[in-house]
């Protein structure tokens, strides 16, 4: 595959968004000149050199912003102008030279071999030179990544990437900054856009990189955006692909396979039947369920089976629980045992009130002991049936 043709094979072009990186702004565009002349810059309301040093070079489809919009914009800007010339794909790449053009082969060749998807170049974070900050960051935001979507990547943050852009056009996305590059991924995965990783070469020269990146103002928005994300997640998307689920497979085979997960492990099970002890026996009254579900989510346990454990304080149970979280709680803090007559159930609220310290320490340590017991029960009896299918199928 000839360098300057490689693009063409999947219709694409390559967008570079600048803001004040005229140092490195030369050198990423020619770079970017061996592969292809189809480039789109954003110069994003540059006040150094970068609108001098865009004169020197022709062919260029150059889109100004008068003002500082920010690098969410300034993508939008491009994706427009990439569709509106009736490209599939867009490339972007970052101009503060930490990315190789190079690698634009390697993208090129995974979506001719393995099909159409947002591909995200993936970073050696431990190499030397690499900010702690900026490592630290990338672990964090996928994290978020996965709880919001599912899918695990070894790095969200990197901004050398190939995006489907006619397939994002009906995608809205809210944000305008650095956070945008978090947003679209997600919204991406949500409406069925593969988002994978593929290695790539990184260098990080503070001599004259320029990073336009505030920590305290762009991590506060960052953190805003996965806040409202991870709520739409759990509100909407979630449901919605389990109800996908159920339309698509039947109550019969949902329920084994998406709800009892009957393939998962005795050890999954019986963690998941932990859990929902743990949390049915704590002091999180009236939020039992969604306290198990978020976790069972967010630690990959099974969902119906915490769920459906967390319910353990039913109603006729409620007066025994919070009788054994005060004595509990009475018997660790060494006070007078209390009186608990069978006759005040109907008045337990008032027990724990009467006893808020001794209730509180007592049922967490309770439920902590129960939920490990449970745990460690469900697990021998699980894995002891396993055995003896095992024995019986090969007999």
């Amino acid at each position: 595959m000839e360098h300057n043709n490689c693009l063409h094979s999947i219709n694409a072009c390559v967008v570079i968004p600048t803001y004040n990186n005229c140092n490195t702004l030369s050198r990423v565009i020619e770079g970017t000149l061996q592969y292809t002349k189809d480039i789109i810059i954003v110069n994003d309301g540059s006040t150094d050199l970068t609108t001098q040093i865009l004169q020197s070079y022709e062919g260029l489809e150059i889109i100004e912003h008068t003002i500082n919009k920010g690098k969410g914009e300034a993508l939008k800007s491009g994706f427009s102008k990439a569709v509106e010339l009736g490209f599939d794909f867009a490339f972007t790449i970052d101009s503060d030279g930490q990315h190789y053009p190079d690698d634009i082969p390697s993208f090129v060749n995974e979506i001719l071999t393995n099909g159409e998807a947002l591909l995200i170049g993936a970073r050696n974070m431990d190499q030397e030179g690499v900010p702690k900050c900026s490592s630290s960051g990338n672990k964090i935001s996928n994290f978020w990544y996965w709880f919001e979507t599912g899918v695990k990547l070894s790095d969200t943050q990197s901004g050398f990437r190939i995006y489907p852009i006619k397939k994002l056009k009906s995608i809205k996305c809210y944000t305008s900054k650095y956070e945008f590059e978090i947003e679209i991924i997600v919204r991406a995965s949500w409406n069925g856009i593969k988002v994978k990783n593929i290695p790539i070469k990184v260098l990080y020269d503070e001599t004259e990189r320029v990073s336009h990146f505030r920590p305290y103002m762009d991590f506060s928005r960052i953190s805003l955006l996965n806040t409202v994300l991870v709520i739409i997640s759990l509100l909407y998307i979630k449901p919605r692909d389990y109800l996908r689920k159920f339309k698509n497979k039947g109550f019969k085979r949902f329920f084994f396979e998406d709800l009892l997960h009957s393939q998962d492990t005795p050890l999954k099970k019986s963690f998941s039947v932990a859990l929902g002890i743990l949390i049915g026996l704590s002091p999180l009254w009236g939020f039992h369920a969604v306290t198990a579900i978020f976790l069972a989510v967010m630690f990959r346990l099974n969902k119906f089976i915490a769920f459906a454990f967390s319910n353990i304080s039913l109603p006729p149970l409620i007066p025994f629980i919070v009788y054994a979280g005060c004595a509990t709680g009475n018997f660790l803090l060494g006070n007078k045992e209390m009186e608990f007559k069978w006759d005040d159930f109907d008045s337990y609220s008032n027990t724990a009130g009467n006893h808020i310290l001794e209730y509180i320490v007592g049922s967490i340590i309770f439920s902590i002991i129960c939920s490990f017991l449970a745990g460690v029960v469900t697990y021998f009896i699980l894995d002891n049936k396993k055995s003896k299918n095992f024995i019986q199928t090969h007999n």
